[in-house]
This record gives structure tokens, sequence and C-alpha cells, in this order.
């Protein structure tokens, strides 16, 4: 059957429109009139062309969000209960054009069609899904206090929880509406603004995401869709005086100028970061699980997850038969375009990264380690790589000290005992695993590890109610979870004299 046969109708018309940002409640070129293209990662052929967004337009939008956060507005007058409602049609309507959002997603980053239709629209829905219902939660307290220097008075104090305001939101090209939805939904159920900036590289989901809010009944204004380049884009929504928070999901060194961007007006800044993950298997483990377990935990979205378990430590007795297995695994990948039902790993998303990634897998090379599986680009066309096993690595090799954002796990055994004296030699906190039988060890360690998620004989679960975020360098705050609505709100004391 013919590739072209798979792609949706629906997408297929979104993709060949005229696209356009969305700014209030109207679809507007950029100010400048330009344009870039978006590229197909299957292919590497212009896939669509978007507006090339500047200050200018970031400056419109963050004026539009503002009006949109006036007191007086429909926004912040709609009640909370019918604030949920629209919140909650938001991920109704998301299920409703699943097929589409997926396959706009498999053309743009360039993931299997199934794992879209399995992970992403899934999951985002159920994002939004789980944040209507805090709009009705989220409130203060009534507290009881007493003024030494005041004896005998007697008060009335109590807390609010007010929206932060506009807030600039930057999202990553990995998991494109996944993200979005992480980013959205606390913003919106705490009764914020925003200013969503989607990656260059994957804007076409953001865009249909920006026609949903409006039909979903969030009020034109709340949700802004500026697409551009980082530096264009990014930098001056980071800057921009009037927004009073940004969030930011990405690399760590992007991360840092977020920061300085932000440092103008000290707007809030969360930021949901970098990750080099040690994954521990030890000898009681459950080889069964534990080694399709190791693999989908690194080669999962083409290893471009965060959160990957791309240090493998696994200890001595066992090492021989899980590094043979999770090779076997790699292997055994099925690697093509995403659009092609039989393809289990579709392409890195860009020309950037392939170049990134096989630049890794030279270093590897050059500094000793061994390639067990793969180790090279897949083919001759488009951006693919294929899934790779390296051992013999140690932590002062490039493929193991630092985050390839890649489909390749380095592998190291470690001595019978405890936690491997490595496991949390790295910059990064961001997610962790362990497999083994023994409860007791499997608690032990999970203290032991410096991330912000660790996972049991399991990996790569997600769940809304799940906080999701890292230590060190993985970032600051928490998404997902009643934790993620803290990032969005402001806390006020009000105290009155009876």
């Amino acid at each position: 059957m013919a590739l072209d046969a798979q792609i949706d109708q629906h997408a297929r018309d979104f993709v060949a429109r005229h696209h356009q940002m969305l700014i209030g409640k109207d679809w507007v070129d950029a100010a400048s009139g330009q344009t870039f293209e978006t590229y197909d990662p299957a292919t590497g052929e212009v896939l669509a062309t978007v507006p090339r967004g500047s200050s200018e337009d970031i400056d419109r939008a963050v004026k539009t969000a503002r009006a949109a956060f006036d007191p007086s507005s429909p926004w912040r007058t709609m009640s909370p209960s019918e604030r949920g409602r629209v919140i909650h049609r938001l991920g109704d309507l998301i299920l409703e054009h699943g097929d589409e959002l997926a396959t706009l997603e498999t053309l743009d980053n360039g993931k299997p069609l199934a794992i879209a239709k399995a992970a992403d629209v899934p999951l985002a829905a159920d994002l939004f899904h789980y944040m209507s219902g805090w709009t009705t939660k989220s409130g203060g307290s009534t507290l009881q206090i007493s003024v030494p220097y005041m004896p005998g008075a007697e008060w009335h104090a109590y807390t609010l929880h007010e929206p932060v305001g506009v807030v600039g939101q930057i999202i990553p090209w990995n998991f494109p509406l996944l993200m979005a939805a992480w980013k959205l939904g606390p913003a919106l159920a705490t009764g914020c603004c925003v200013i969503l900036k989607p990656a260059e590289q994957t804007p076409l989901s953001a865009l249909r995401l920006g026609e949903l809010c409006l039909e979903a009944g969030i009020p034109p204004g709340v949700v802004n869709v500026v697409t551009g380049f980082g530096e264009e884009t990014g930098a001056p929504l980071a800057a921009h005086p009037d927004v009073d928070k940004v969030a930011f999901t990405g690399s760590t060194e992007v991360g840092r100028l977020i920061l300085n961007a932000a440092a103008g007006n000290l707007k809030k800044v969360s930021l949901e970061l970098g990750g080099k993950s040690p994954n521990v298997v030890y000898a009681d483990a459950d080889l069964e699980t534990a080694i399709p377990g190791a693999a989908n935990a690194i080669f999962f979205n083409h290893g471009q997850c965060c959160a990957a378990g791309s240090r493998l430590f696994v200890e001595e007795s066992i090492y021989d038969d899980v590094v043979a297995g999770v090779a076997d695994h790699a292997r055994g990948i099925t690697v093509g375009p995403g659009i092609d039902p039989n393809s289990q790993m579709g392409p890195l998303v860009s020309q950037e990264q392939l170049d990134r990634v096989c630049g890794f897998l030279s270093s590897g090379e050059t500094e000793g380690a061994e390639t067990v599986a793969g180790g090279k680009r897949h083919g001759d066309r488009g951006y693919f790589v294929e899934p790779t096993v390296l051992a013999g690595t140690n932590p002062q090799m490039k493929v193991e000290a630092e985050e390839i954002f890649g489909p390749v796990v380095t592998v190291r055994p470690f001595e019978k005992g405890g936690l491997p004296p490595d496991a949390n030699n790295t910059n990064y906190g961001l997610a962790a695993g362990v497999w083994t039988q023994d409860l007791s060890k499997a608690h032990r360690t999970a203290k032991a590890l410096r991330a912000g998620t660790v996972w049991v004989n399991c990996y790569n679960v997600f769940d809304a109610a799940l906080p999701f975020g890292g230590y060190k360098e993985s970032g600051w705050g928490r998404e997902m979870g009643a934790e993620a609505l803290k990032l969005y709100t402001e806390v006020k004391s009000v105290v009155t004299l009876l």
C-alpha cells in the first residue's frame, strides 16, 4: 500500500493550507510577511510553510493576551465551573480529531503513527480533562492568627490563589501536541492567558490546537500561537516586560538563555530541561521484563525523550545477558517512515539532530566505546539513525557524559551491592529506572537516586496526576499534577481586623 494512502485526509488538507498565526481571534501572517519552511523528517522534503514571527508579532500577541486578562474580560469573569467545562471540551475535541492530530505529529516529528495515536493524542486529551477539574478546587485557605504586639485583637485572615497573568510558553519538538497540553492545561485551569511558541521544526499541531481552543469556547486572546525561530520569537517572548511568567521545555543550554532573558522584569520562570537518566538493572530482576523495558527506556520516541534511560547500569553477573538482550532488541526494531504502519522507529526530527547524533556516534568510536548494535546512519534519505548500544564506556566519554537525544544507550557493569557508583554522576536529575524483585532494594535505590521521577520495574509511565520535573540542571518546577498549578498562581494573604 502506498504510504500516501496512510495520511488522514483532514491532516493532508491542513498541511496544504496557507498557514497563519493565531493572535486574538485573528489568523494573521507575520508582520514582516516572512515565512519559513518545515520539513518531513522521513524524506527531508518541504512539508509546509508557516509565518516567521518576530518581536513585533510577539508584542502584538502579548498586548492581546493582556487585554484578555483584564478583570472585566470574558475569561476573567467566567465562573470556575464554566472555565472547567471549556477546558474539558478542548480535551474532547482532541479525541474527536485524534486521527488528524496524530497524523500531523507523524508528518511533522517523524514518530510512528501508531505511537502518536496510542500515546501523544490520548495523553494530551487526558491532561486537559484532568486540569479541567482543578478550576473549582484551587482556592486558598482560612487561617487563625495572633499578633503578639496587638494583644486582644481579633483577625480574619485568608489566602487567595490568583492567576499569575500573561504567560509565555515555549515548547519543544519531541512531543509537540503533548508538550503544548502540559503547558496550556495548568495555565488555563488557573485563569492565565498564554502566548504559545511551538518549536520551529514542528509547528503544525500547535496551530491546529489553536483552532480547537477557539472551537472549545476559550475566549479569543486567551491562547495565542506565534510561530518562528528561537532567537526571533522565543527570546523576545522571554524578555518581554509585560509577560509575567515564562515556561520553557527544551535543552539546558537554551534554558540558561531563557533565564537571562527573563531577568529584566524578574518574571517567574519554570524550566523542564535535559536529562541523562540512569537505568539500573540488578541481578535479581526479572530479565524477561527488564531487557525489553531497558530497550524501551532508550528507544521510545527514537531516544528523543528528555527522560530517556540513556545510561544503563547492569549488575556484573547478568551484564552479558542484558547487553546481548538489549542489542538483539535494537537490531530487531524496524526503522522507517512514521506513516508506514510497519515502522517501529521513525527518523530523527531534523538534519541538525541527525548531524548531532551521528557526531556522538563518531565520538564514541574515537574514544573507544564498543558498538554492540547499530552505530551509524540508517539509509541515505531522511534523518534516520540505527538504534545503537554502546558498551565499555566511562564517565569521561562524551557519549556517557552528555545528552545525545537520540536512540543511543551506553551500558556499564557494576559490582554486586547498592547503587552503582556513577548513577548520580551527572549534572542532570530528571528520571531514573530500577529493575529488581526485591521491594526493599527498590525503595532504597529510589531514595538514593537524585531524580524527579524513579520508575521501578517499568519506564516511561506518565499520568496527568503525576508531577514530572527534575533535580539539578534538569529544571525548575514540575509539570502535571497539582504541583503544576503552583507555577501559574500568585498567593495573596488578606488580613482583616475584626
